[in-house]
């Protein structure tokens, strides 16, 4: 097992000059950055990940007003972007409580939720060894903004020492000009910059720098965790780095126009079946760029033209298999996303100018030339609409939809899909069970009354689920049987949890909505 180098790590690290926190709430932006561009790479894929678009756009100061934001919008999926300014510690990061959140002290949870952008404005936003934590969640954006010295030993630790850390059925993130860094490596207390694990999916980490680490990222958190991928690197900067940049266990991933500068010990490292398509980069003063390192689980790799400048090659070992000093394809990957490269020679130069928070989020257009997208709106116009008189869909139910806010569990769920997205109210994503058969549940942490349900197939499997049961999840009893989606009614029940049992399919049913509702 090999450790990181803390000495090298420290003698090596820069200086890093932040922008003070006011700790005041500003009511509007002031020389504010707002969100630019849209999402690349492999988090275009599976609906696109758009975050907080078109909700509601708040200021926050604090890593507590951060959780507030979270807490009192009207449902875990209602959209919000949330600009940070100033400096985000443990100080100043309480946990908040409600019903659209669940957060926690001393991290910034981003758990259970989906439609959220963070994005760093004025001055800067720095998460001061405060790390960012998403888990069970969908359709986040996280853009220039500053984590450093994230600790999972010593005092004060956060977030296992990532800092940024993605688990746990999270689907569609888009992180883009951050700048995460550390000051050492594991025996100093911190662990990865970008880690991602517990099927995670469809990620894209775009212009951002990642520095003074012993560990880049991983994908995957062992040989046989092999349920994430579909992640993209481009226009990233890895400097001073001992390993894991990334370690790729299992799944796909695009590295494209990135900038590798002493990677100490090795680099990307693809293990366990994972497949990686490796696109006009530049490797410079780093050792085992590429490969499968310190396993036998062999990965693979596609790679074309990338620039190698004084990179040395270990030799060849039962555990160590560099793919140089020769690289050459052992696999070929496909991309479903356009993408426009960058030649390997002017990497450096367009990576410096664009990768990092606080640098304009400037992009490239492939041209090697800079340039600044243009703002993607945040804050909708208000309009009044003129007053009418709704026709009520007599096949739909009416009322508030018990269902967004509350728990989901099910007993068994196929790859890429998840139980919490049966009540985000987000119909592009949904729960499939392993099998053409299968149940998922709503449940509340009090007796609920509950007397129609309204069951929405995804698109593209209208007509797939057959018969189905619903069933009172706290006594097991049959409240009605049926068949084929849509609104179900049945005898008002108080219950804590009601669950959808499907007993025949055609097809893979795919339920994107279990909505539930009192009368």
């Amino acid at each position: 097992m090999r450790r990181p180098v803390a000495r090298r790590l420290l003698a090596a690290m820069a200086t890093m000059a932040v922008a003070g926190a006011t700790g005041v709430v500003l009511t509007m932006p002031e020389a504010s950055a707002a969100v630019t561009g849209s999402a690349t790479g492999y988090a275009t894929q599976n609906g696109g990940t758009t975050g907080g678009a078109g909700g509601q756009t708040v200021r926050a100061t604090t890593g507590t007003a951060i959780h507030t934001a979270l807490c009192t919008r009207a449902s875990s999926s209602t959209p919000i972007i949330i600009e940070v300014e100033g400096t985000i510690n443990h100080a100043n990061t309480a946990k908040v409580s409600g019903s659209s959140c669940n957060t926690a002290a001393g991290v910034i949870e981003l758990k259970q939720i989906s439609n959220v952008t963070i994005v760093g404005v004025g001055s800067g936003a720095v998460f001061d060894q405060l790390g960012i934590h998403i888990r069970e969640s969908s359709n986040i954006i996280i853009q220039n903004v500053t984590v450093k010295n994230v600790k999972k030993s010593g005092s004060p630790t956060s977030n296992g020492g990532d800092a940024i850390g993605m688990e746990s059925d999270v689907r569609n993130v888009w992180v883009d000009h951050t700048t995460l860094e550390a000051s050492g490596g594991e025996s100093e207390g911190y662990d990865g910059l970008f880690d991602m694990k517990d099927n995670t999916q469809y990620v894209t980490l775009s212009y951002s720098t990642l520095r003074n680490s012993g560990r880049g990222g991983l994908v995957g958190s062992s040989e046989t965790e092999l349920s994430n991928g579909f992640i993209t690197y481009h226009h990233n900067l890895y400097e001073n780095i001992d390993s894991r940049a990334p370690l790729l266990r299992g799944g796909i991933a695009h590295m494209y126009n990135n900038y590798y500068v002493k990677l100490n010990e090795s680099g990307i490292n693809s293990r366990a079946g994972a497949r990686a398509k490796v696109d006009n980069n530049y490797f410079k003063d780093s050792k085992d760029v590429l490969g499968t390192f310190y396993t036998d689980a062999a990965g693979y790799w596609q790679v074309s033209g990338n620039t190698f400048d004084n990179v040395t090659w270990s030799a060849r070992g039962s555990e160590n298999n560099p793919a140089g000093p020769d690289p050459t394809s052992n696999t070929t990957v496909s991309i479903p996303y356009a993408f426009t490269l960058d030649a390997a020679s002017c990497v450096p130069s367009i990576v410096g100018q664009t990768a990092g928070a606080g640098k304009g989020l400037k992009v490239s257009d492939g041209s090697c030339t800079p340039q600044t997208p243009s703002p993607t709106p945040t804050t909708p116009t208000p309009t009044t609409p003129a007053p009418t008189t709704p026709t009520p869909d007599p096949t739909q139910p009416s009322g508030t939809n018990l269902s967004l806010g509350a728990g989901a569990d099910g007993s068994s769920k196929a790859d890429g899909s998840s139980y919490g997205n049966v009540r985000d109210g987000d119909l592009s994503t949904f729960w499939s069970p392993a099998g053409s058969t299968g149940s998922v549940s709503i449940k509340w942490g009090t007796a609920t009354a509950v007397s129609k349900i309204n069951i929405r197939e995804a698109s593209g499997s209208a007509g797939s689920i057959g018969s189905w049961r619903v069933l009172n999840g706290d006594t097991g009893a049959v409240l009605t049987s049926g068949s084929g989606a849509g609104a179900i009614s049945f005898a008002k029940t108080s219950l804590k949890k009601v669950t959808f049992e499907i007993t025949s399919s055609t097809g893979t049913p795919k339920v994107a909505e279990f909505e539930t509702y009192a009368g």
